[in-house]
């Protein structure tokens, strides 16, 4: 079985207009709701094998939250920082893990989860959370196929 967690990172921060886009941190509201949604993630079952992310601070800062719930190493990936769909599920299916974690950004989350929810999931607000089942066990059967299940989880 392979099993995908998409991860739009949490709130950011706008009030500082001299900082580069990549180095926004979450705002008050990110910070209350990345560890409450990665508690919400660990008590339905999920765990990754691995957790990626983009390199952009507001990204990091969502995925250690999820790292410290889960117990799991973040590993960080400069390609995903505005990545398109297609490339955020080939950074997934690169690990060969059973269970990934992607922390990413939009528009590339939304797509990528509403193509695999055959347009169930229409928006990724931040700090949602969608997870994607198949009853494979390889990567390249996996992403060919449309999951055999998925869930969809907000903080609001």
């Amino acid at each position: 079985m392979i099993r995908l967690a998409l991860v739009r990172h949490a709130k950011s921060d706008w009030g500082d207009p001299g900082l580069a886009d990549h180095d926004r941190p979450l705002n008050d509201r990110g910070l209350r709701d990345a560890p409450v949604m990665a508690a919400r993630l660990a008590a339905s079952g999920f765990r990754p094998d691995v957790i990626l992310s983009s390199t952009a601070l507001r990204a990091r800062t969502t995925a250690e939250a999820f790292a410290a719930e889960l117990e799991v190493a973040v590993s960080l990936d400069p390609e995903l920082y505005g990545a398109p769909a297609g490339n955020l599920l080939a950074a997934a299916a690169t690990t060969r893990a059973a269970s990934v974690m992607v922390v990413a950004h939009d528009p590339g989350m939304t797509v990528l989860a509403g193509r695999l929810s055959g347009n169930g999931i229409t928006h990724m607000p931040t700090c949602a959370v969608a997870t994607f089942t198949w009853l494979q066990d390889d990567w390249d059967v996996a992403t060919a196929l449309d999951p055999d299940d998925w869930t969809f989880d907000t903080p609001h």
